[in-house]
């Protein structure tokens, strides 16, 4: 599959991503991009999040591809089950790259996040749709056993992505063409 042959929904996670992140400038890039805004990236809702993620792809005119980064992961696999059948023309969820997700597990986590998904508020039910997770070695919100164990449990293929960070614009992962790369690599199994 090609990303013209696709819609692709960017997904950011807390605070949204900003002008230098590689979410904003893929969307920028790819033409078939759009972005899932959600109504406040300050004070995550989870239910409303996961169902902004519905709606988007319930959109769609073209097999769907998520990319969705930190807090935004979380809420692509809580939007997951709602995502298994096709939507009403006939288009469905064709995968995801999965970017740094956010261990909400965390005792370290803003206080926003830990009111909306509460302790331990991870799904670990596997994903109806292929996906590559993407995670660093030294990321500050989510270590990378956790990465490994979330990848295992929704049936993604893990990769490493060294000390990267949370792979972010502060990490220095503005254009990111390694993360292109990964992308175009999971856009030609799909």
């Amino acid at each position: 599959m090609k990303s013209s042959d696709a819609e692709i929904l960017i997904i950011p996670g807390y605070s949204d991503s900003g002008p230098d992140h590689w979410q904003t400038r893929w969307e920028q890039k790819l033409t078939s991009a759009r972005r899932v805004v959600q109504a406040d990236f300050e004070r995550p809702d989870r239910a409303a999040w996961a169902g902004r993620i519905v709606e988007e792809v319930e959109r769609a005119k073209k097999p769907v591809v998520l990319v969705a980064h930190s807090l935004g992961v979380i809420a692509a696999v809580d939007a997951a089950a709602r995502l298994a059948l096709p939507n009403a023309a006939g288009v469905r969820v064709a995968g995801a790259l999965l970017v740094a997700p956010a261990d909400i597990r965390r005792p370290d986590v803003p206080e926003a996040v830990a009111t909306a998904y509460g302790p331990g508020g991870i799904s670990f039910d596997p994903l109806p749709f292929p996906a590559m997770l993407i995670a660093s070695r030294n990321d500050v919100w989510c270590d990378f056993e956790a990465a490994d164990e979330f990848a295992a449990a929704w049936g993604a293929a893990l990769v490493d992505a060294g000390d990267s960070g949370h792979i972010n614009a502060a990490s220095g992962h503005g254009p990111w063409p390694e993360g292109l790369t990964r992308f175009a690599n999971l856009l030609s199994r799909l």
